[in-house]
Parts: structure tokens; sequence; C-alpha cells
């Protein structure tokens, strides 16, 4: 890699790793509180904000940043991080080990690096995926340093499809073994790293997708908005915090022509 996406990955995993020692010695220990849209927030969601906030600002001052727990217009920076200073509350508050931390770099409103640190399980995913960005960025999907791909395996009822808790309807009738993780990105994660064939998302918002976007995309794996609209680039000046991105992810194209009316059926998406 170059110097400078030396820098990103170091500054990733530098930040990520010193706040998630951090949030384990207050896993299962805070308090949660509602936000306005019903999600859960605690002190250790704002320290954590505010950590990586910092850092960023010291570290790239140039860069735009877009967080779950702080400004929610997305910048007109070329560069800009969105950051989800922990994903997975709720597991997070009830002592389920299943959280993380996910950074995301975007260029011009795309994303082209995800950095997601899983503290409890000791696992860190990262990629880089430079799509139609023009830059010389290097390609590849990696879980603790290691290559990861979706898995090559037959759809069948050995096979785990992850769903959220919005998207239950689709159970029934999947031909898969149905898990519930409680985190949007580790979902996807397991679809890039071949433990899982699919997963869904109704209501996923853009600090829970963009990091991992990034991770699928250069693993091979394949993601489908289910609202049929195009998610990046980002545009500038637009408030991204109401925003919802209902996403489909597989480990095959094959198995879209099952799974896609599926979700998208149930999710009440695409023609009717």
């Amino acid at each position: 890699m170059t110097e400078f996406w030396n820098q990103i990955f170091a500054f990733a995993e530098t930040t990520a790793g010193r706040v998630g020692e951090q949030l384990l010695r207050d896993f299962g220990a805070v308090q949660a509180e509602a936000k306005s849209d019903g999600s859960l927030v605690t002190r250790s969601d704002r320290w954590a904000d505010g950590e990586i906030r910092d850092a960023l600002a010291r570290t790239f001052p140039d860069h735009g940043v877009l967080s779950e727990e702080g400004e929610h217009i997305f910048p007109t920076a070329d560069w800009c991080w969105i950051v989800d200073p922990l994903d997975g509350t709720t597991n997070f508050t009830r002592g389920i080990p299943i959280w993380g931390i996910s950074l995301a770099l975007l260029y011009r409103g795309t994303p082209i690096f995800g950095h997601i640190h899983l503290p409890p399980l000791k696992q860190t995913f990262h990629g880089f995926w430079p799509d139609r960005s023009g830059l010389d960025v290097p390609t590849g999907s990696f879980g603790n340093g290691i290559p990861i791909h979706p898995t090559t395996d037959v759809l069948g009822p050995n096979q785990f499809f992850n769903l959220c808790s919005r998207s239950v309807a689709i159970a029934p009738h999947l031909p898969a073994k149905v898990r519930m993780l409680g985190m949007a990105t580790y979902n996807f994660l397991t679809v890039a790293a071949g433990t899982c064939i699919g997963g869904v998302e109704a209501t996923p918002k853009i600090w829970d997708i963009a990091a991992a976007w990034a991770i699928v995309q250069a693993s091979g794996a394949v993601w489908i908005p289910l609202d049929s609209a195009e998610i990046f680039p980002l545009k500038s000046g637009l408030d991204y915090g109401d925003r919802s991105f209902p996403t489909l992810v597989v480990s095959q194209t094959q198995w879209l022509d099952t799974l896609q009316p599926l979700a998208e059926s149930k999710l009440g998406f695409g023609p009717n």
C-alpha cells in the first residue's frame, strides 16, 4: 500500500483498538437511554464518539466527519469519515458480546475503506474498494489480517441466513437456517467472510452500512439495495440522520433469483 493508505489503516487500527479497550471495561455495566428515533445510547457511545472525532480532527484535519452520535449532514469535503462509535448498543448494554466500532472513509461520497473492530470477539475486519473513484487503491477484504471471501456452498437447509428484528416475516420462507445477531455490520460481515449465505437489514442507517459496504464489495459478495435506489455517492448538504437503506447481501449472484424477490415481497419493496 502507499504511504497514505498505510496511514489510513494504521489510524483505524490504533484508534479502534484504543477505544475498544475502554468499551470492554464498560461492557454490560452501563445504563442506556432512548433517543428520539427509539434507538439506544449510553455514555460509552458518546465517549467513544468524542474520542474518535478528536483523533480524526488531529490526524486528518481536512477530512469531514459524519457520526451517529454527532453531525448527520454530509459535508462538502472530498474525504469524509462515517463513524459508528458503538454498533450494537443493545447487545452491549445486555452483556451480549456482538458489538463493535465501525469506521469508513469515503471519497467524494463513496466508501473506499472500511474498518470494523469487534473487541469481545477479538475480530477485526477491514477492506479497500476503489469502485469508480479513479484512485490507486489496494483492493481486498481481511479478517484479522487474513483474506476473506464469501462461501460458494449451495443454498440449502444447513446454510445460515441473517435477519434483523424488522425482517422476521421472511424467516418461514427461507430455504436456510435463520440467525439474528443484533448488529447490522456484523450481519453483512458474516456473508463477506463466508459464514452465512446471505443477510437482510430492513432499516439500517448510513453509519450501519458505510464500512461494511467497502468490505463486502472487496470480498466478492453481492450488495443489493432493496428499494432499488443507489446508495452511493452520498450528496453533500443532505441530512442522513433519518434515512434508512434496506439491504440484502448474498454470497453469490446465483442466489439473487431466490432471495431478492422473497426479501422485497416480505419487506414491501420491489414490484407489487
